[in-house]
């Protein structure tokens, strides 16, 4: 695979400020793959001066003319999907099938809704004796996270360009290649020049200098909550709006009344895909004392099952992370009934599919967002004792209710302190909010209410 020693600013590659680069690791043989630049504050500052001088023009262009062009971007990766799919494989480490279905699949799904919701938004609207515009915020700072890395990208820089936006993208450094083939696809779909421009570097370098520009309007970040806090705060300082999606200890709610093979079943799939390394992941799996002891049977015959279906974790320091959690649980008195810290090859950053059992809610690994492929069993003695567990985490950004009565369920997830719960194993839909309660972030992505976020209010008084 080829990586431009560039970055994209103002419609056309052009060479780094620095001489500085970042190596890129396939996490499955600890190969290093390629080099991208290692950007700096001079980079970053020719991005957003490029999305400044492009802003004008492109909050100008009408919704049709925004959405055209947003489809255009979608129909390139449908046309490039396999290319995408194995350079994320490459650096991610995600199985093929895993990243053609989830990590290319989605993006495009969520980029077409895009371009269908930028031709109907409604951007005013008429209030009495007054007429609501909606406008773009500006400049977009978008920093974005290694572990799904073109959907992440998509699900801010899309809805950003259908509000009128214009933006200057920071990716994770570990995934930098996959966000390369996403500005090579914007260029071909015909975006204007400086309308979308891409910095590869170092968070602390490159993010910290975009999060702080202040030519930048808005920050919109996913990552670690500790970081979210930081940037935050600095966005905060400024007075600029932000928009962060950050960690997760998700909830995975068993009832007595569930379908208990189905809901062990699916709760283990939905931690395993990714290898773990999903922020909406239900990692605690609550339980009734009644039914423990077969849910912790049901799972470990489940977890067995994907100990050669999932790929590594990113990098040896994520590696690392991850067995010091598991290491941690089992010093701390919880059951491994599947997996361990052991590493199961001796090359590449893989991990076994764990879970513990006698997992009790103050545990660190019922608390801490592990990010890994690490099932914690939690009993539960009523359902006031369930949602009291389920919302005992700093966190609340996603988690689900199994029950043999749907409003049994929905009853329960009404009363959860968090942003998104799947009902009996609900079907994933790219248009509803996704967002977090507490310290799982501010704001919401994809759908009209992530499109929402990237615009600004002016009422006009008749």
């Amino acid at each position: 695979m080829k990586a431009h020693d560039g970055m994209y600013i103002g419609g056309e590659w052009r060479a780094a400020a620095g001489k500085g680069t970042i190596a890129v690791v396939d996490p499955t043989d600890e190969q290093v793959i390629a080099h991208v630049p290692a950007g700096t504050a001079e980079d970053v500052d020719a991005a957003v001066s490029a999305a400044r001088e492009a802003l004008p023009a492109w909050a100008a262009t009408l919704p049709a003319g925004r959405a055209g062009r947003i489809a255009a971007l979608r129909d390139v990766l449908v046309a490039r999907k396999d290319e995408i799919a194995e350079t994320v494989t490459a650096e991610l480490g995600a199985p093929l099938p895993f990243s053609q279905t989830v990590h290319t699949g989605l993006p495009i799904l969520v980029a077409g809704s895009y371009a269908e919701l930028a031709a109907s938004y409604a951007f005013e609207e008429k209030v009495g004796n007054s007429v609501v515009h909606f406008e773009p915020v500006g400049v977009v700072g978008a920093i974005t996270p290694w572990n799904y890395p073109l959907h992440q990208i998509v699900a801010k820089v899309a809805p950003a360009l259908a509000a009128g936006c214009t933006v200057v993208l920071k990716p994770a450094e570990d995934t930098p290649l996959t966000a390369q083939l996403f500005a090579e696809a914007v260029h071909e779909a015909g975006i204007p020049a400086g309308v979308f421009n891409l910095v590869t570097g170092l968070g602390p370098v490159a993010g910290q200098a975009l999060a702080e520009h202040e030519g930048v309007d808005m920050v919109s970040f996913t990552g670690s909550t500790a970081v979210g806090r930081r940037i935050g705060a600095t966005a905060g300082g400024a007075v600029k709006r932000v928009a962060l999606e950050l960690g997760g200890k998700s909830a995975n709610v068993i009832l007595p009344s569930a379908d208990l093979a189905k809901a062990v079943a699916v709760g283990i799939a939905n931690v395993m895909g990714n290898s773990g390394q999903t922020c909406s992941a239900w990692t605690r799996m609550l339980v009734h004392t009644s039914r423990y002891d077969e849910a912790v049977a049901l799972a470990a015959q489940a977890a067995a099952k994907y100990g050669d279906r999932i790929g590594p974790l990113v990098n040896a320091k994520q590696h690392t992370r991850v067995r010091g959690y598991i290491e941690k649980g089992v010093a701390q008195g919880a059951r491994l009934v599947a997996g361990g810290p052991e590493a199961p090859r001796e090359q590449g950053y893989f991990v076994s599919p764990t879970v513990f059992a006698d997992v009790t809610p103050e545990m660190t690994i019922a608390q801490e967002e592990i990010f890994g492929p690490v099932v914690s069993i939690i009993r539960y003695e009523d359902e006031d004792d369930a949602l009291r567990i389920a919302n005992g985490t700093v966190y609340g950004l996603a988690g689900a209710v199994w029950a043999g009565d749907e409003a049994e369920a929905v009853a329960f997830a009404r009363r959860m302190d968090t942003g998104q719960v799947d009902i009996n194993g609900g079907r994933y839909n790219p248009l509803a909010p996704f967002g977090g309660y507490k310290q799982s972030g501010v704001g919401r992505e994809l759908g009209s209410h992530g499109l929402a976020e990237y615009l600004q209010t002016k009422s006009l008084q008749f």
